[in-house]
């Protein structure tokens, strides 16, 4: 097919986009959901089948998701992030840690699971030699992409359907790995990178803020003035970063 046979319509879906806008600017963060609300299996089912239909590195679809309703392993999974929370303010990290007590009472949980022998599936040498690690520490940038990918599917499938959705990722621990992976039935290999909450929120979500179009979006180079120096970002991180993690944007001084 030519140009002049295309229909240039067709690439021009305007009210389409419109429609997704209105989804990606209202999937917004919530950590406190209304108690006793039942999320239909129906719903557990369209979010991950949203994410089913994500792109992924070699088509490898590295992932899993678990749901979980058993308040048992609910209370053990919030109780791995108190313990993590305690930890940080033991090594005085600085880091704004929210409340995960959330986790428990949210409506929706579903855990995400990334298959790290799938590094196999991408470019690798596979001889342990220097050029091997410099390509499956890309290989690893891939697979992270593609599940990132299929979890934010889910998130917008989620919002979609009108709940407000909480991306958790403080789980990336040895210590938590070995405490929740024998818990979810996780065998060696596959580790669990993500948790999603979702629900009706408790109280109204907020906008959080975002970067200007123009400070991220560039024309045939990098513009310099889009990128901060490494002293830029440790006063963003010092003055900043508790600000725009946790509060509405019309609310940032």
């Amino acid at each position: 097919m030519g140009l002049a046979e295309l229909d240039l319509e067709r690439f021009n879906q305007v009210d389409r986009y419109s429609a997704l806008m209105d989804v990606v600017r209202n999937r917004m963060t919530n950590r406190e959901f209304v108690p006793g609300y039942k999320v239909p299996k129906e719903h557990f089912e369209m979010i991950l089948e949203a994410a089913r239909h994500a792109p992924s590195g070699a088509n490898a679809q590295p992932w899993h998701y678990i749901v979980v309703n058993d308040p048992v392993t609910r209370e053990t999974l919030t109780q791995c992030f108190l313990d993590e929370q305690q930890h940080r303010a033991k090594l005085r990290m600085g880091f704004p840690t929210p409340n995960y007590r959330g986790v428990k009472t949210a409506p929706g949980l579903i855990v995400v699971c990334c298959d790290y022998r799938f590094i196999r599936a991408f470019p690798v040498l596979l001889d342990g030699s220097e050029e091997d690690k410099r390509y499956k520490e890309n290989a690893e940038r891939i697979l992270l992409q593609s599940v990132a990918a299929s979890t934010m599917s889910a998130h917008l499938a989620a919002a979609a359907l009108g709940y407000a959705v909480w991306w958790i990722t403080a789980v990336g621990q040895a210590d938590i790995q070995e405490k929740m992976r024998p818990l979810l039935g996780v065998p060696e290999g596959i580790a669990v990178i993500d948790v999603m909450c979702f629900g009706p929120p408790l109280k109204p979500s907020y906008k959080r803020w975002k970067k200007p179009l123009s400070q991220i979006m560039n024309w045939e180079r990098l513009e310099p003035k889009n990128c901060m120096t490494d002293g830029q970002i440790d006063e963003w991180i010092e003055n900043t970063r508790h600000k725009v993690m946790y509060r509405d944007e019309t609310k940032i001084d």
